[in-house]
């Protein structure tokens, strides 16, 4: 029987990327699907670098460039005017994909009901904070989203590497922070499901500083405040209560209620801690010294990481465990006072290729 394999377009935004353009370029002719199924476009819109330079070194590039940079959202809404194939791929150009990712992926549309389907997101081991953190986080939320997709479907997907179904796709507002999050749940919305598929993944470094990484924190959680307003219909459960069930456990409690409950937690111990007696206020007393000691570590873990760049294994649970949730309130202020741009920052540091990455 011959396997599935249909016209497919791979799309690539990248922001003066020049340095890196070369191994994304290699790595994308390198995947293991027929050439002539697979379209491979990269759009520079606002790059001031010499990507065009170097993308115009490779004949079977498509090279699509506007000198304004209007943020991701943009780029992929304007990326779409020329996809003509029935399945659309989206992958970060700082990431590398492993070989059989388009085949994994597209082999899930031979189900009418699958709108979209998302990869996984690697990240590369190291000693660093961020690094740590960033290894440890993704493994727990990969687990959530396996979960999430065996049940019904996946809530969101991860823009290092997901596809559509090219005639679901709708152009997104232009101030959109998480386009492809907002997209692939727009498509849920529609009644279609999202696909979470392990086996075709993208690996990338993490942030280069606890700084960067928090910062990168900030924006999602923005972007997640965003979501939530943009996505109502998905908060009615007479529409489909697993879907509701899904998106408020796994998304929309944690950018509200659960940050705000463990913020309100801590003064309610030592309030309850003083205020009563006996047995009661020893199990008060107690819940009370876990929360500092949970918090005193995070804060030593952060402060480790600012003199050395690493910190110790047991204060990195702690450490990003209070990050994140201390990323939900800043990215709140910062959407109120709609702060937060659309457009990505560059990283200050780019990833390294190696050769058991490229070739895994």
């Amino acid at each position: 029987m011959q396997a599935f394999a249909p016209p497919v377009t791979l799309v690539v935004p990248a922001y003066n990327e020049a340095g890196i353009l070369e191994e994304k370029i290699a790595n994308s002719l390198a995947l293991d699907y027929p050439a002539d199924k697979l379209r491979v476009v990269f759009i520079t819109d606002g790059s001031t670098d010499n990507s065009g330079q170097v993308l115009a070194r490779h004949p079977r590039i498509e090279h699509l460039h506007a000198a304004k940079r209007a943020g991701k959202a943009m780029a992929e809404n304007r990326a779409m005017e020329f996809v003509k194939t029935p399945y659309v791929v989206f992958t970060d150009c700082n990431t590398l994909l492993n070989p059989g990712a388009v085949r994994e992926l597209v082999k899930h549309y031979q189900d009418p009901s699958v709108g979209a389907v998302s990869g996984e997101k690697k990240i590369r081991p190291q000693a660093s904070a961020p690094g740590a953190g960033e290894g440890l986080y993704w493994q727990y939320e990969s687990l959530l989203k396996r979960c999430d997709s065996q049940i019904y479907s996946l809530m969101g997907a991860a823009g290092e590497l997901v596809s559509f179904r090219s005639a679901l796709f709708a152009p997104l507002e232009a101030d959109t922070i998480l386009d492809d999050f907002v997209q692939s749940l727009r498509i849920v919305g529609r009644g279609y499901r999202v696909v979470y598929e392990p086996l075709a993944y993208a690996t990338e470094d993490a942030s280069a500083t606890l700084p960067e990484e928090m910062e990168r924190k900030i924006r999602i959680c923005a972007g997640g405040w965003q979501a939530m307003t943009r996505l109502p219909q998905l908060l009615n459960p007479l529409r489909n209560p697993v879907v509701t069930l899904l998106y408020v456990s796994h998304r929309v409690l944690r950018w509200s209620l659960a940050p705000l409950a463990l913020a309100l937690l801590l003064p309610l111990s030592l309030g309850l801690a003083l205020a009563t007696s006996g047995r009661a206020a020893g199990f008060y007393s107690v819940l009370l010294a876990g929360q500092l000691g949970l918090y005193g570590a995070a804060w030593l873990g952060w402060r480790q990481a600012a003199r050395t760049g690493r910190t110790a294994r047991p204060l990195v649970i702690p450490l990003f465990f209070s990050l994140m949730n201390l990323a939900v309130f800043l990215g709140f202020r910062r959407w109120v006072r709609k702060a937060q741009p659309a457009a990505w920052a560059k990283a200050t540091r780019q990833p390294t290729v190696t050769g058991a990455v490229a070739g895994a």
